[in-house]
């Protein structure tokens, strides 16, 4: 972190998960914390929790689906700071079922958050950063969108959009001494059931089981990204099964979605976890 003695960090879905524990862990580090969040009750509390852990928060509530409100959040910042060192993208929603089972609003909602957030995000801040010559971009994706599950193509598809952005991004903005990191986390432990939208029960059945089993914190998965900024990974895989996924994937493909079919005709993951089907 001595690259960025501003320390200043915005963070996107600050209010709770991942998004809370990263800006706890920039925090005990002493730094400026840009707590974006819609829900004014969540980012009141990790304001608090920031300033109790040794960082200072700041306060901003947007909708990151809206094109406007990220443009607001870079106007407050350089008021404020005078600029930006680091931005983690990171505010995301989960939706799961057949395809054509997905009504077309939950496809604009999930587009909307995990993948025109992003995008807003990286074309509101790339120009504060170039003019800086200095910065890092960290998009949090999910290893969801190299190794795609069945029933689950909102999701997928969105992250595999990060995935692809962030790795154009980091040949692009190299020039201009900016990093990019992707963070392509398996299950852990979160809120995302919160915000969760799956076509029948089943399918929420089966995800909740597996975030239960989760060994991984999001407190784990923040202190992993914040030692992998520091080195400038560009892909930053916290759990042993998504590096394993990772390497078959390059290895085998043919394999992986061979046994991934077979995995699902057959209904195993459902059987090990229990469930009827």
């Amino acid at each position: 972190m001595k690259r960025y003695p501003g320390k200043r960090v915005l963070i996107t879905g600050a209010g709770s998960g991942l998004g809370r524990a990263l800006s706890i862990e920039f925090a005990k580090l002493g730094w400026n914390v840009g707590v974006a969040e819609i829900h004014p009750g969540r980012a009141d509390e990790c304001c608090e929790i920031v300033n109790g852990s040794g960082g200072k928060a700041l306060k901003i509530i947007c909708d990151v689906s809206r094109l406007e409100d990220i443009e607001a959040a870079g106007r407050l910042i350089e008021e404020k700071w005078g600029g930006l060192d680091i931005v983690i993208n990171n505010a995301g929603v989960s939706c799961g079922g057949y395809m054509e089972d997905i009504p077309m609003e939950k496809w604009e909602w999930v587009i909307g958050i995990n993948l025109m957030s992003v995008i807003y995000g990286c074309r509101t801040f790339i120009p504060m950063l170039k003019k800086q010559r200095s910065g890092h971009i960290v998009n949090v994706a999910s290893y969801f969108g190299f190794f795609p599950p069945p029933e689950s193509a909102t999701y997928n598809m969105t992250k595999a959009g990060v995935i692809s952005l962030s790795e154009t991004l980091r040949t692009e903005l190299s020039p201009h001494n900016i990093g990019v990191s992707v963070v392509m986390p398996s299950f852990f432990k979160t809120n995302l059931m919160d915000q969760l939208y799956m076509t029948d029960s089943i399918q929420v059945n089966k995800v909740k089981k597996m975030f239960e089993k989760a060994k991984f914190t999001s407190e784990k998965v923040a202190q992993i990204t914040l030692r992998s900024i520091d080195k400038n990974r560009l892909h930053i895989l916290p759990q042993l099964d998504a590096k394993a996924v990772w390497v078959l994937k390059r290895i085998s493909p043919r394999f992986l979605f061979w046994a991934n079919s077979l995995l699902y005709r057959y209904h195993i993951v459902e059987r090990i976890l229990g469930l009827e089907y």
